[in-house]
């Protein structure tokens, strides 16, 4: 590892500042002390330095130091490129400054980004300053920088934030034969990729809003005469409060090494009014284009206008941008294993609808894919785009459909299509999967026709990062779709050159970058132990307050495990295996005159009050928990599945056995 001298001196005085802070001066006059007093009462050789080392290992003080002063790894996002592409460099605080990765390339060029605290943050303004162990809504602040993702400490909420982080982004070319280049600054000036800032706030019962969405333009520092430049940005809302500022943040950037040459602030203003006016012009040929193939499509039949034929949706930021742009191929690396797997993991990011002050229809806020993983859940717009992504990256042909369902409420999905003509719909919201069947209209009444067992009524459009296609059949309902993609007369396309011209990676600088999935952020044992541990307390205070007592069978509690096990299995794969087992385990524990029941439940989250108050709304989990009789045993068992992001599938099962009295 390389480090500037300025950078060496700045890590030399954080450790020389914590082992002051853990008093190692003292430990070692003490030992010092020891040693000699123990060598003086045995008349033997004065005390070498050997000895004294010795002393101090035998002690422990070296491997405490060296513990409280430990290089912790930092999880990292999973790419295809990770050859190419050395994961970046990050500080932050956590008690002392961490160094939390360690191989900084000396060939490669940095932007050390720091985060030097937030501002007039008014909605917080009467926020009061929390006590000490106080649980408090938080904020956390999520950056991603060409395919690196990295993510703050939560902040208390307040109206000045104390957002006090460092992050190192790794700036480099894509190009072949650029990975082990160092980029100057006219190679950077191209680089019209922004880092893309997402404010998330939790609240006390760990519930995420999305505060702000922000794209930085980091290219002002290239003029900077130090290679240092400070910049304020403001942070507007988002849906229906996207004009509306929510806080400044103070940052700071710095070229790691500094450039040799500075370009001129007139240079690089010159190149971002280029980049503005191509990507205007794009978007107003397309726009253009887009209106024609209404025009035409409305030709076709006057009916058409009614139907769900979406061809923009608004972001976050309210920007309208073509419904194509929010699908891309995106490759999981080693964090998801199979379509189904990927289906079961967007169906645990929770649903919410965007936000609405007042009545009146739903509004509708697709959202980039960056804000829909830091806040952990979305509309069904966002989960069916991601879903639809993630089966592209596993070689599938799959679209994202627009249509109804029951009581023709509109509503999104996937649909994947065959080698062999096979049609598949994929519920993202639940990750069921549906095989369609078209009914015949002209077919005679006796002859039977397939029952649908979807819940999709009509279909407007389907599209993904490349096709858009229209439904122009006579019907719209989905029982009666033929979805022969290549027959004209069944579906109008948009032209692929452009769909491609303002949706395809790079066609302009506009368009928000693909993040890669990160490693899951839970750790599964400790996580079902600990929950684990809060559902027995609360079910045993909650018996209290009947006047009952609580026995505990742990051997039962264990072999709730399996099924556990098989029924998130059985939501991964669609495959139930394992019961008969578990069946049998349980007729084994328990006796004869004995009866056993049980109550098994999914959850999203890891809140155990929640999850305990969901469970006693249900007469069957009330009855276990309150159950009364003779040798009355109780269990309880959680297991929690980590999957990518902040995604988990929680599995609480409680079971009781006593003895039947008749």
């Amino acid at each position: 590892m390389s480090l500037t001298p300025a950078k060496a001196s700045e890590l030399k005085q954080i450790i020389q500042d914590h082992l002051i802070k853990m008093d190692i001066h003292g430990k070692i006059r003490a030992v010092l002390a020891e040693t000699l007093r123990s060598e003086g009462d045995r008349g033997d050789r004065p005390v070498s330095e050997e000895d004294f080392l010795t002393a101090l290992q035998r002690r422990g003080i070296v491997e405490e130091a060296m513990k409280e002063l430990s290089f912790a790894n930092v999880a990292e996002p999973q790419a295809e490129t990770d050859a190419l592409n050395k994961s970046p460099r990050r500080f932050s605080e956590k008690g002392i400054m961490q160094l939390k990765t360690t191989n900084i390339s000396p060939l490669r060029r940095y932007l050390y980004l720091q985060v030097l605290g937030g501002k007039a943050f008014l909605e917080h303004l009467q926020e009061p300053e929390p006590l000490p162990g106080q649980v408090c809504s938080t904020f956390t602040l999520y950056l991603h920088f060409r395919n690196q993702r990295f993510r703050s400490k939560p902040v208390p909420c307040a109206c000045e934030p104390d957002l006090q982080e460092g992050f190192l982004l790794e700036v480099h070319r894509d190009g072949p034969g650029d990975a082990s280049k160092m980029a100057d600054a006219t190679t950077m000036l191209s680089i019209c990729d922004p880092v893309h800032m997402v404010l998330i706030k939790t609240d006390t019962s760990g519930d995420t809003t999305l505060i702000s969405s922000y794209f930085l333009d980091w290219r002002s520092v290239l003029s900077a005469p130090n290679g240092k430049t400070a910049v304020s940005v403001e942070l507007l809302g988002v849906g229906s409060e996207c004009k509306v500022p929510t806080g400044v943040l103070n940052l700071k950037l710095e070229m790691y090494p500094p450039l040799s040459e500075v370009l001129s602030p007139e240079v690089i203003s010159t190149q971002q009014s280029l980049e503005r006016q191509k990507n205007a012009e794009k978007e107003r040929l397309f726009l253009v284009y887009a209106k024609q193939w209404w025009r035409e499509f409305l030709e076709i039949r006057p009916s058409h206008q009614s139907k769900l034929v979406k061809i923009f949706a608004q972001d976050e930021n309210g920007v309208n941008r073509p419904v194509c742009s929010y699908v891309r191929v995106l490759r999981a690396g080693r964090l998801l294993e199979s379509p189904r797997q990927a289906a079961r993991f967007v169906s645990l990011l929770a649903q919410e609808r965007a936000p609405v002050v007042g009545g009146g229809a739903r509004q509708e806020q697709w959202c980039t894919m960056m804000a829909f993983l830091c806040r952990n859940k979305g509309d069904c717009e966002d989960h069916a785009t991601l879903l639809c992504s993630l089966l592209l990256g596993f070689g599938l042909d799959a679209y994202v459909c627009v249509g109804t369902k029951a009581k023709n409420t509109p509503h999104t999905w996937v649909i994947t299509c065959g080698t062999d003509g096979t049609v598949t719909f994929w519920e993202s919201l639940t990750a069921h999967r549906y095989l369609h069947q078209p009914i015949d209209p002209e077919a005679p009444p006796l002859v039977p026709q397939p029952k649908p067992t979807y819940p999709y009524r009509t279909l407007g459009c389907v599209f993904n990062h490349k096709t858009f296609l229209a439904n122009c059949q006579p019907s719209d309902s989905v029982e009666l779709c033929v979805f022969d993609f290549t027959d004209g007369s069944r579906w109008k396309a948009m032209s692929e050159e452009a769909v491609r011209s303002v949706c395809a990676p790079g066609s302009t600088s506009s368009l928000p970058p693909t993040p890669p999935l990160c490693a899951p952020s839970v750790h599964p044992s400790e996580a079902s132990n600990q929950l684990e541990l809060e559902m027995r307390y609360l079910l045993a205070e909650h018996r209290k307050d009947l006047g009952l007592v609580t026995v505990w069978d742990d051997h039962l509690s264990y072999l709730l495990s399996s099924a556990l096990a098989a029924y998130e299995l059985e939501r991964c794969t669609g495959v139930s295996c394992g019961n008969e087992e578990f069946q049998d385990a349980v007729r084994r524990a328990v006796p004869d005159g004995h009866t056993f029941k049980g109550f098994p439940i999914n959850f999203l989250h890891r809140n155990a009050r929640r999850a305990f108050a969901t469970c006693l709304r249900s007469p069957f989990c009330e009855e276990i928990v309150c159950c009364r009789g003779d040798h009355v045993r109780l269990a309880v068992r959680v297991r929690v599945f980590a999957y990518p992001e902040m995604a988990c599938a929680v599995w609480i099962m409680f079971a009781c056995k006593y003895r039947s009295v008749l």
